[in-house]
């Protein structure tokens, strides 16, 4: 049976997310809140626990997933370079709404699907997927729904679609954005928006402008 942690009362947040981090580390599934809606969460250097996840979802290998961390010098380790209008974005919007699709490392030792040698980075605007992230390094992390089923945006919600799949859930209140993160691709020498989402393309624009969306 599932834990289930409300990280609202603080005198349960600490153990709630050493349990978490326990979780991660011996290659199960949590759910965690994030600013934009609820995601599920595994070792990203884990491949049984990444599969695992995506099988919690019903979600093949042609939809691999992204990866969340809890700094931003955490992709200078992820990377070979950081281009200038990548670093910008992530200065601007970091933590924030905004995923950047980018060239991994070849040295890493992950496989979070067919991502052709990319890998969608994004650092979340919440204290509880922060204090985590710190604990556990980087997270694969995808939406906390079944595919096809609406995001969550609360604890409650994932769980009633996730159930036991998932190890542990972090309740950290109602995710604040309910939307999904606007995706940009920084793989090419102009950047291009993938997915519209929490950051506003006229925002994006004010940091590069020539921004393809």
């Amino acid at each position: 049976m599932s834990l289930f942690y409300d990280c609202s009362d603080l005198t349960v947040r600490a153990g709630a997310l050493s349990s978490a981090a326990h979780c991660v580390s011996s290659g199960q599934l949590v759910v965690l809140p994030t600013d934009t809606v609820y995601g599920i969460g595994a070792n990203a250097f884990d491949p049984v626990a990444v599969a695992d996840l995506l099988a919690a979802k019903g979600r093949g290998r042609d939809m691999p997933v992204p990866v969340l961390v809890g700094s931003w010098s955490t992709i200078d380790g992820l990377v070979n370079v950081v281009t200038d209008q990548a670093r910008a974005l992530i200065e601007a919007f970091w933590p924030g709404g905004l995923t950047l699709v980018v060239t991994h490392a070849p040295s890493l030792d992950w496989d979070l699907g067919d991502a052709r040698g990319t890998v969608a980075v994004r650092m979340p605007l919440h204290p509880v997927a922060i204090e985590l992230l710190e604990a556990t390094g980087p997270m694969a992390v995808s939406s906390a729904n079944r595919s096809g089923q609406p995001a969550a945006t609360t604890a409650e919600e994932a769980r009633a679609q996730l159930g036991d799949d998932v190890a542990l859930y972090l309740d950290g209140g109602p995710a604040e954005a309910g939307i999904a993160s606007t995706i940009v691709d920084v793989t090419a020498e102009v950047p291009r928006v993938l997915r519209a989402g929490a950051v506003s393309i006229e925002s994006l624009r004010k940091v590069v402008p020539d921004l393809v969306g």
